[in-house]
Order: C-alpha cells, then sequence, then structure tokens
C-alpha cells in the first residue's frame, strides 16, 4: 500500500530554493534540506532524488517565478520604460520573505564552471531576461518613447549588466538609496 505524502510539494521546494539562495550549494548539507523543508531525508530522495536534482529543480522554480514576476508587470500595461524600472526596484526593495540577491548570479559564481546543467539553466534565465529587454526597448522605440536610432540590443545588454551587478551590491552593505543611483545611471541610457 503506498502511503501518501505528508507535505505540499511545492510548500517544500521553495523552502529548499530559499535555503540554496542564503547559504550555496556546497555550504548547504543534506541534513539542512531535510530540517529547513520539514521532510525525512527518505521522502526527500524518493520527491526530488539526490541534492544536485533537487538543486535543479530550485533552479527550475527561481526561473519559473522570476518570468512570472516580469509577466505580470508587463500585463499591468506599464510602459517599456515602466516595467525596466519594475525589474530594477524588485530586485532592490525586497519586502517579502525571499533572500535578497539572486539565486542564479549566486550559482553561477559558485558552480557554473563546473556544471553544465547549471550553467545551461542560469544561462537561459539571463538570456530570457536580456531579450526581455530587447523586446521592451523595441516597442519603446516604435512607440517613440526611446530614440530609434539606439541599439536594442546593446542597451538590453547593458541594462542586463548593470542588473546582474546589483543583484550582487544588494547582499553587501551597499544602501538602498545607492542602488537607486545606480539604476537610475543605467535606466537613463536610454533617453540619451
Amino acid at each position: 500500500m503506498t502511503r501518501s505524502k505528508e507535505f505540499d510539494e511545492n510548500d517544500v521546494l521553495l523552502k529548499a530554493m530559499h535555503l540554496f539562495w542564503e547559504k550555496g550549494y556546497e555550504k548547504t548539507s543534506l541534513q539542512d534540506l531535510v530540517e529547513h523543508m520539514g521532510i525525512h531525508r527518505r521522502s526527500m530522495y524518493a520527491t526530488f532524488g539526490d541534492k544536485h536534482s533537487l538543486y535543479v529543480k530550485t533552479l527550475e522554480l527561481y526561473e519559473k517565478q522570476k518570468r512570472a514576476t516580469i509577466q505580470e508587470a508587463i500585463a499591468r500595461g506599464y510602459t517599456a520604460k515602466q516595467v525596466i524600472r519594475f525589474l530594477f526596484d524588485y530586485l532592490i526593495e525586497v519586502d517579502d520573505d525571499r533572500p535578497v540577491g539572486c539565486l542564479f548570479v549566486n550559482s553561477v559564481t559558485e558552480l557554473a564552471m563546473r556544471d553544465p546543467e547549471v550553467r545551461d539553466i542560469t544561462t537561459e534565465g539571463f538570456n530570457y531576461t536580456e531579450k526581455v529587454f530587447v523586446d521592451l526597448i523595441q516597442k519603446a522605440q516604435h512607440l517613440g518613447e526611446i530614440p530609434i536610432d539606439k541599439n536594442a540590443e546593446i542597451l538590453a545588454a547593458s541594462l542586463q549588466t548593470t542588473l546582474i551587478g546589483l543583484r550582487v551590491l544588494v547582499r553587501t552593505s551597499t544602501d538602498k538609496k545607492k542602488l537607486h543611483q545606480i539604476a537610475d545611471a543605467s535606466i537613463a541610457i536610454l533617453d540619451a
């Protein structure tokens, strides 16, 4: 007779994601995971596989959440510049239970050089965000909000680079005012 799960899979996956996000892959032990997730080791393996498989699933969840946040901002009917501003502010103004910084940036610096699966997932995630920036900039150019003579791909790459840098800085003692000033300077290139 098969036992039913006594936990919500999405809830425990979110808990694992937050733990990996805070501590990193290498510093998160299996014991840390089972304690933080509130499940037995046997249940973790049966549901998610080994530690690496669980980590990959948390990266996939992170990307899914990030895309949903981006699509939510776009669906609100914001202008392209407002969506871009929203994405910078969302990163800087952490006001919920998510850890500061970026799970993808942490993963790239810790694992991407030696883990092709992590490298592929994070690269795809970064490419998605940059493509969103390109699409938003091109839309704004067609509406006359951003000069048409600007190269949308270069602008998007510049915004993405700043966004990644802010994902690192937000984990330090850098104050939010300074982070917003950095974001402002980066976004200003759209009008220059």
